[in-house]
């Protein structure tokens, strides 16, 4: 396995919208994060994946482009844009952008003319259909609920969105389309980009025919994932675009892939493949999710948990390469989500880092999370903006009289909201984040989780992260070293053994708030150096049993 750049970064994640917003009309924007690359250096990242700042109709919050060569007013300007990228590479940040071209928006110019007439230059540069016994082309639903059709009045057809209906899908079959997507890559690795994160790419290549997908029981509309999900020309078109677009530069991409199994990431990882760096995967987000998807709420088991990190932690060990995340704009807090938001809180967001930054894999840490953020219980349906959050609340209540309060639930443990309240910088009006009225709520516990705070405090969330962050680059068994669980049956401990280079680290978690006890197996030195813990310890010592408390994390280099 060759060591890489991408490798030993770790890479914070910006949503620009909700960081940090310079001139009070309450949405984040450029400025506002150039104002905190100066935190950002300090917390020690070396890699900034900003999400869409792309001019946009903001249906999708960005990710529906509508000029893919151009800023969105609200956040700025090209030149503050580029101000941006020379201050990050000032201070030594790489910068990912967002590739968002499994669809465009509606308003974009090459949909404007590809409705016009079935003749258009533009058509084929979506999915268009026409109608099957007097309705949608076939069954297919949306991600964001809903018919994945839209019927268009003017040519008697109808447009595939697998997402909302204002982000028709484009047509990846089209030559002409792809050679639109690598050139305007080009244009911002010309640029200076340092590489894409590349939203639900495994979905540009759809099956033949569109058939039909088998119907839930109960259900309008069937999720199609097996038709669009890694499609048959998916590999072509990854190969393509790494020929094509990215050849030239010494970049780092990273795929975003709904329903990948260890095998295809494999695949679309394997370094003599040259299609992508690393994929997101998504098994261990849904672990908590029921029959019905998401919203269907089930408990979360650390066991389920650690077997499907341990999955992949041991199928791309010898190829391929793991993105190792707990939490980003598409999914809750993840203190609120697999730790203890409440008492634990500060031990939970601790001991959750230290998974994240103890596994082999390229860590990404979502905004807010190096403080601790948690997720936010807004009174009313009418204080939430995300559109796939609001579609799910009109069909299940409004539509199907379901019942509100288990609906709001669902979106208080769910929803994509959780993650997008503003950063809380200070104690201040609004978190400190603007001067105006915020374009969503800030979280109501400001006062105590902030920014500001978790600086002045030297046992912090923030401090103990800057350490994690310190301790990975100085002990390269952190990023290459082999993975291998221990006490795999344990339903509170996830324990682990990493070795690189004849040296062994020890990782000890406590998922749960009671005090388990950690048993070293015979066969392994129990004498190890303290690396890091989220209490206080006695240093160097025998650790054959240790009573773990609530939450606790250690970590040890063996002598």
């Amino acid at each position: 396995m060759t060591k890489q750049w991408w490798k030993e970064a770790v890479v914070y994640q910006i949503y620009p919208r909700s960081f940090k917003d310079s001139n009070g009309d309450g949405i984040g924007d450029i400025n506002g994060i150039i104002s905190k690359l100066d935190y950002l250096k300090e917390l020690g990242i070396d890699v900034i994946w900003l999400s869409p700042v792309y001019q946009s109709p903001n249906d999708d919050n960005g990710y529906d482009i509508s000029d893919y060569r151009g800023i969105m007013k609200e956040f700025g300007t090209m030149q503050d844009w580029e101000r941006l990228l020379d201050e990050m590479h000032k201070r030594g940040f790489k910068l990912i952008m967002d590739l968002v071209v499994n669809h465009s928006s509606d308003e974009h110019a090459w949909f404007i003319e590809s409705r016009k007439s079935k003749d258009n230059p533009y058509r084929d540069y979506y999915i268009w259909r026409d109608g099957k016994d007097g309705g949608e082309p076939n069954n297919w639903e949306s991600c964001f609920s809903g018919s994945a059709w839209k019927y268009d009045k003017a040519t008697d057809q109808y447009f595939l969105h697998l997402f909302s209906q204002k982000q028709p899908d484009l047509n990846w079959e089209n030559p002409k389309l792809r050679e639109e997507v690598y050139e305007m890559m080009k244009f911002w690795l010309d640029k200076g980009i340092d590489g894409f994160r590349m939203d639900v790419i495994n979905f540009i290549s759809k099956v033949d025919g569109l058939p039909d997908a088998k119907m839930p029981d109960g259900r309008k509309y069937a999720p199609g994932g097996q038709y669009f999900m890694n499609g048959p020309k998916i590999h072509d078109y990854l190969h393509e675009m790494q020929e094509k677009a990215l050849a030239d530069y010494n970049v780092m991409t990273v795929g975003e892939m709904p329903g990948v199994s260890v095998e295809e990431a494999k695949l679309y990882t394997a370094e003599d493949r040259k299609e992508v760096n690393m994929v997101f995967q998504f098994e261990h987000v849904d672990l908590d999710a029921g029959p019905d998807g998401k919203w269907d709420l089930r408990p979360m088991k650390m066991s389920a948990l650690r077997d499907s990190f341990t999955k992949w932690q041991k199928g791309l060990e010898h190829e391929g390469w793991n993105s190792l995340y707990l939490n980003n704009h598409d999914q809750p807090r993840m203190v609120s989500r697999f730790g203890n938001d409440k008492e634990y809180r500060v031990e939970s967001a601790k001991m959750l880092a230290t998974f994240l930054h103890t596994l082999k894999g390229t860590p990404y840490i979502y905004q807010g999370e190096e403080i601790g953020m948690t997720n936010v219980r807004f009174d009313s349906i009418d204080d939430y903006e995300d559109i796939e959050t609001l579609n799910m609340y009109r069909e299940r209540v409004i539509e199907n009289g379901e019942d509100h309060n288990k609906v709001m639930e669902s979106i208080y443990v769910k929803g994509r909201d959780n993650a997008r309240t503003p950063i809380q910088w200070d104690d201040n009006d609004h978190g400190g984040f603007t001067t105006g009225e915020p374009w969503l709520k800030v979280n109501s516990n400001y006062k105590e989780i902030n920014a500001q705070q978790a600086m002045a405090d030297p046992d912090s969330v923030f401090h103990y992260y800057r350490m994690l962050i310190g301790l990975r680059k100085e002990n390269p068994i952190m990023v290459y070293g082999s993975y291998d669980v221990i006490m795999p049956d344990h339903d509170q401990i996830y324990a682990y053994i990493r070795k690189y280079e004849g040296r062994t680290m020890i990782v000890m978690l406590n998922f749960s708030g009671d005090t388990p006890l950690f048993e070293m197996p015979s066969e392994l030195e129990s004498n190890g150096e303290l690396l890091i813990s989220n209490y206080d310890v006695e240093g160097n010592k025998n650790i054959r049993e240790v009573e773990l408390r609530p939450y606790e994390a250690r970590v040890y280099l063996m002598n």
